[in-house]
């Protein structure tokens, strides 16, 4: 076998998994896609394109409590998750190399461990404390997944500061904390906005966790669904409809990303 025949079998094969990674990854998106345009209940049988799924989503009250707890508390669990994982990481930057390594290791752990060793920790320890599950469990746990993925965006940042700049805003009157808030965040502003977009990410679609740690009473839109499914008559296709909603939002959001980054690009070679 001759270099460029090796060359071009390489190539195929390469092309063969990406398309196959392509396809693994955004069939299954573009299937929700369709069937929330598809004017038909049975998800196997084409009847017409049709708009009502979305009109029915704001218009019936069938997903409105569960929307509402999904948004209620990925947007809570951000906030807290965010605060909570920036200030942190800059604690966590603060110390010794040989800290800061253990640091970081305890704080990958709820990163690289499945979600349903997780979830069922986090259903024992609210048992022993006896805890009643419902949202705050719900809460406390997205916060608990949520904070080390803002660790992790963060600490990338504050390496690349100027270690002397938090000494140099002491000098000129801050306090500690004033400091910390005035010099050391807005320096790392684009990594907290990665990570406060990484947890919100991780809380609006997660499943495993929730369903541990939701209890019989509240429920988020991945929770409803399961139970949905499973009787056929309370399950309505405008769920295919906030879906094709979340995903879109999410394209016209990394768009929207990506463009103003590259606009700051252009205007910083000129």
């Amino acid at each position: 076998m001759t270099a460029r025949t090796r060359k071009r079998l390489y190539q195929t094969v390469g092309a063969c998994f990406t398309a196959a990674a392509f396809l693994s990854v955004y069939t299954p998106i573009a299937v929700i896609l369709a069937l929330s345009v598809n004017d038909s209940l049975k998800a196997y049988a084409w009847e017409g394109f049709t708009l009502r799924w979305y009109a029915d989503l704001f218009a019936t009250d069938v997903m409105h409590d569960p929307i509402m707890n999904t948004l209620l508390v990925a947007i809570l669990a951000t906030l807290i998750a965010t605060v909570l994982g920036t200030f942190f990481a800059i604690g966590i930057h603060a110390l010794d190399k040989t800290r800061r390594t253990r640091m970081m290791v305890l704080n990958n752990v709820p990163v690289v461990n499945p979600e349903i060793v997780t979830g069922i920790s986090l259903l024992i320890v609210f048992s022993l404390l006896g805890f009643t599950l419902g949202f705050h469990t719900v809460l406390i746990a997205h916060v608990f997944f949520g904070v080390p993925y803002v660790v992790l965006s963060v600490m990338p940042r504050l390496k690349k500061l100027d270690p002397n700049l938090y000494e140099a805003a002491l000098d000129l009157g801050c306090t500690r904390f004033s400091a910390v808030l005035r010099a050391i965040v807005p320096n790392v502003a684009t990594g907290i906005l990665a990570g406060a977009l990484m947890a919100f990410t991780m809380s609006i679609d997660d499943f495993v966790i929730t369903y541990f740690t939701s209890g019989s009473e509240y429920m988020n839109v991945s929770t409803w669904l399961y139970a949905a499914i499973g009787r056929s008559r309370s399950f309505t296709p405008a769920a295919y409809a906030y879906n094709a909603i979340i995903f879109l939002f999410t394209i016209a959001a990394i768009i929207f990303i990506n463009s103003r980054k590259e606009k700051k690009e252009r205007e910083v070679r000129r």
